[in-house]
């Protein structure tokens, strides 16, 4: 193995992270074409455990939807979310009344901060057609000054996002700044929003037959790579054969070379928070005397309770792609 690749491994459901990271999950679901509902047709959910549904059945899956996939409400402190729906589309509802749809290359950046519920269902919007998913999520931590910062939604769109291109290389760069190339600006209170703490979250593609450098930071910071979707041949020096994720030296470059195959790759990048994390499922703090007055307020507050009709809230199939944020203000793409 290369001096720039510290460790690999092959990618399992989620993907391991390093600080300031602390879960990324990739979901890819071919879903069939979508019912009156929006979701699959009641006879293709026969067999599935509805509710907890993350086994791949026939190229999807349900995750704890019961009519249409994905996550019914439930809460968040302590930490950010970064959703790519790079395929398909995700309707946010949150406890802020903040509401939106978005998809097709689209960002959805979320502070939970002091707390915020929120669902993200995946609606079925074609009738006629499958309807395939594509989508990451990202948890990027809060330090201990920030973990009850007020919570913080913004949307990124796909046309606004700044690439770089060259050569059939494109780099979306959602955070940081690739080859002069920076991203938008970040959530006000993230760990990303300082530029000395180098984060980078890049969607990387490369085309066919062709040598890459990836660059090296400019100081000591933690560094995946994660090879996903049509992988690349050889990555300095190690043969690539299979999904696989890298930890890789950041004060280094490395070569990426492909083959007969278009490489698709995601990189998570950041100097460490390095402090103390924990963690009981969606609430992540520094002690667990903090997750227990977590739960306390949530049990005792809801987090600013629930202003939707459902807990698995989708949008009207016409609504297109939106944000209405807490203070009513509405954004198109």
């Amino acid at each position: 193995m290369s001096k720039a690749i510290l460790k690999s491994y092959r990618l399992q459901f989620p993907w391991p992270t390093q600080d300031p990271f602390l879960f990324c999950a990739y979901h890819m679901d071919h879903y069939p074409p979508g019912g009156h509902n929006m979701g699959p047709e009641p006879a293709a959910l026969l067999g599935r455990n509805l509710g907890n549904d993350f086994t791949l059945k026939e190229g999807w899956r349900m995750y704890h939807g019961r009519s249409v996939p994905g996550f019914p409400y439930h809460p968040h402190r302590g930490f950010e979310t970064v959703t790519i729906a790079e395929q398909g589309f995700c309707d946010h509802s949150d406890s802020l009344g903040a509401s939106g749809r978005f998809g097709q290359g689209d960002v959805q950046w979320m502070t939970a901060g002091s707390g915020v519920q929120h669902s993200e269902m995946f609606p079925l919007l074609h009738k006629e057609q499958d309807n395939p998913l594509e989508l990451f999520q990202i948890w990027l931590n809060l330090p201990k000054a920030k973990k009850l910062v007020d919570p913080h939604f913004r949307m990124l769109w796909n046309t606004k996002i700044p690439r770089y291109q060259k050569d059939g290389v494109v780099v979306k760069v959602i955070a940081g700044c690739f080859e002069g190339v920076r991203a938008l600006e970040s959530a006000p209170d993230s760990w990303a929003a300082d530029s000395k703490n180098e984060v980078a979250i890049w969607l990387i593609t490369l085309p066919r037959q062709h040598s890459f450098t990836l660059p090296k930071a400019t100081q000591n910071v933690n560094r995946s790579l994660y090879c996903y979707k049509g992988y690349p041949k050889e990555i300095d020096g190690l043969i690539i054969k299979e999904p696989v994720g890298l930890a890789l030296d950041a004060s280094r470059t490395v070569v990426i070379t492909t083959g007969a195959e278009e490489a698709h790759m995601l990189l998570l990048q950041g100097k460490p928070i390095d402090e103390p994390i924990a963690q009981h499922g969606p609430f992540v703090m520094n002690t667990y005397k903090e997750i227990d007055q977590a739960i306390s307020d949530y049990q005792l507050t809801k987090f600013g309770g629930w202003p939707w009709p459902y807990p698995d809230q989708v949008h009207d199939r016409e609504k297109g792609r939106f944000a209405i944020y807490p203070n009513g203000q509405l954004e198109q793409p």
